[in-house]
Parts: C-alpha cells; sequence; structure tokens
C-alpha cells in the first residue's frame, strides 16, 4: 500500500513541476528536511503569498512549522493533516503529503492550469519578505513574554493594593500646613544650590589642575629635550681620561694574569707540602711501631731469663765470663729501653 502511495506522490510532484527528485530511499528514514520542504513548497504552490517561516533548526521551530502547515491547510482548503505522521517524516507522512497534492494535481488537470516556475526576481522578492516576517516573528516572542512578565508583576502590586489604598486615603486626608511644607521646600532649594555651588567649584578646580598638569608636562618637554641633547654629546664626543683608562685597563690585565700563574703555584706548593707532611706522618708512625715491637721482644726476654735463673741450683758456680757478660747484655738492655722510651716520648 504504502509503495502505491508512493509513486502516486512522486507522479504528481513531477507533474506539479517540483524541481527535485524523490525516491523511495529518502523515506527509509525520517527526513524532516525533505518533508519541511516539500509541504513548503505545496503551500507555496496552494497560495503564493503565505508567509509560513521556513526556519526548523530547533525542535520548537519545527513544531511551529508543522502546526502552522496543518493550520493553513485546514483553513484555506478544508484538508485535515495528522501533524503528529507529518512530524515523524518518514514513509506515513507520505500519505498526508499526498492529500495536498492529490488536491493540486486534480485542480491542476481540471482547470488545465499549466505549470509555471517562480521567476528569479518573483523568488528574491519572497526570500526579502519572508525574512521580514521570520524577525517580525521573533519580535512578537519576544513581546509575547515581555507582556507575561509585565502582566505577574502588575497581578503583584494589584494584591497589595487594599494595603496601599488605605495608607493613600489617609495621607490625602490629612490636612497640609503651608508653614511646614514652604520649611521643607526652602530646606530642599538650600540643598540644591550648596550642590550646585560644590559642582562648581570643581569644575574650577579642574580647570586649574588641568593647567598646572599642562605646564608641568612642558616643562617635562623641555627637560627631557635638553637631556637628549646632552645624552647626544656625550655619545659623539670622547672623553680625555679614555686613554689613561684604557692603558690602565691594560695593565690591570697583565697584574690579573702574573696574580693567576702565582695563585696556581702556591695552590701546587701547598698541595706537595700537605704530601711531604703525611709522608713524614706516616714514617713516624712506622718508627714508632718498630720500637713498640722492639720494647716487647726485649721484656719477653728479660722475663725468660729471670726464669731460667730461678731454675738453676744456687751452689752451681757460675764463671766470671758468663756473669760479666750476662751483666753487659742487661745494661745494653737497659739503655736500649731507655732510647726506646725516649724516642715514644719526643
Amino acid at each position: 500500500l504504502l509503495l502505491g502511495l508512493f509513486s502516486d506522490f512522486t507522479e504528481m510532484m513531477r507533474a506539479l513541476g517540483y524541481p527535485r527528485l524523490i525516491s523511495m530511499e529518502n523515506f527509509h528514514t525520517p527526513n524532516f528536511m525533505l518533508v519541511s520542504e516539500v509541504l513548503l513548497w505545496l503551500v507555496k504552490r496552494y497560495e503564493p503569498q503565505t508567509d509560513i517561516p521556513p526556519d526548523v533548526e530547533t525542535e520548537q521551530d519545527r513544531v511551529f512549522f508543522i502546526k502552522a502547515v496543518a493550520q493553513f491547510m485546514a483553513t484555506k482548503a478544508h484538508i485535515k493533516l495528522n501533524t503528529k505522521k507529518l512530524y515523524q517524516a518518514d514513509g506515513y507522512a507520505v500519505k498526508e503529503l499526498l492529500k495536498i497534492t492529490s488536491v493540486l494535481y486534480g485542480a491542476m488537470n481540471t482547470k488545465g492550469v499549466e505549470r509555471t516556475d517562480l521567476s528569479e526576481e518573483d523568488s528574491s522578492k519572497f526570500k526579502f519578505d519572508l525574512g521580514s516576517k521570520i524577525a517580525d516573528l521573533k519580535a512578537a516572542r519576544q513581546l509575547a513574554s515581555e507582556i507575561t512578565s509585565k502582566g505577574a508583576s502588575l497581578y503583584d502590586l494589584l494584591g497589595k493594593e487594599v494595603e496601599l489604598r488605605e495608607a493613600r486615603t489617609e495621607s490625602i486626608a490629612r490636612p497640609l500646613e503651608i508653614n511646614e511644607a514652604e520649611k521643607v521646600m526652602k530646606i530642599a532649594i538650600d540643598c540644591v544650590l550648596e550642590q550646585v555651588q560644590k559642582t562648581k567649584e570643581m569644575l574650577n578646580n579642574v580647570a586649574l589642575d588641568e593647567a598646572n598638569l599642562e605646564a608641568k608636562i612642558e616643562k617635562r618637554k623641555l627637560e627631557l629635550e635638553r637631556s637628549q641633547k646632552r645624552l647626544q654629546t656625550l655619545q659623539s664626543v670622547r672623553p680625555a681620561f679614555m686613554d689613561e683608562y684604557e692603558k690602565i685597563e691594560e695593565q690591570l690585565q697583565k697584574q690579573y694574569s702574573i696574580y693567576l700563574e702565582k695563585f696556581r703555584n702556591l695552590t701546587y706548593m701547598e698541595q706537595l707540602l700537605d704530601d711531604h707532611r703525611r709522608t713524614e706522618q706516616e714514617m713516624f708512625e712506622e718508627t714508632a711501631n718498630m720500637l713498640r715491637l722492639t720494647q716487647n721482644r726485649l721484656k719477653e726476654e728479660e722475663q725468660h731469663l729471670l726464669k731460667s735463673g730461678n731454675n738453676d741450683d744456687s751452689d752451681v758456680e757460675i764463671p766470671e765470663d758468663a756473669v760479666s757478660k750476662s751483666e753487659a747484655e742487661d745494661r745494653q738492655i737497659v739503655k736500649q729501653r731507655g732510647a726506646s722510651e725516649t724516642l715514644l716520648q719526643g
């Protein structure tokens, strides 16, 4: 059924002079842009002077567009359209579009109306009028929102009218004293005059300050010009002491080179001195260790001799040569011990 309706729809649109080819593939998925374009073309075909806005970018604009087309066709052509199916923009929307195309196709066949395309001038005029109508529509929407807000605030104010009415009636009924009113008016006039006087004084002060600032600016400009001229003169003239300065700079460079060389030599000599002291300290420690070992060995030999002397029989005669030899060895040991102790103390 849908295929038959679609074939009839394409033939009628071709006969009516729709400039674009329509295929079944266009309606496999929802295609609202094509449906809106076809609807707008059909409406313009039916009534060229209609002012339905073609804006369908947002959801609200699309709903407004579908409602406007349905209302127009219902009032002008007495054709009832299903807005939900049109909004779906799929194969079911073709059935609703076919209602309009069948009426136009029948009118073309009965009256023999030939297809005529809009000229470029008419199309440009149509676009211009359409744009102005869109601007008017947006302005109308803004005014509607403002009217709503103003109406709400007016409703709130009218709700307070009962309280305000009593206060207003009381204020009106109260007698007005002329002397008091005159006094209040004089006070207000004096305040205004005082403010006017202060404003005039401030204006005069501003004028004086402006003149002072201009004078200071001119003075600073002259000083700046003199300083710039002096700077240019100093940059162009070579100072008298420049030759002496260059000579002293060369001498300073030489002295600095000599200083660096001596500093390196001094550092090297200090390093050699530290190495020599370290070597002497190591030799002294080694000598002290050798003396300590010798002292320990002599003590051990002395103890060994004492033990061997106690074990011998007291009746055994000891040769004088042996006694003298042992005494000489003891003296030598004592001398060596004293020398070693002296070295250790030193």
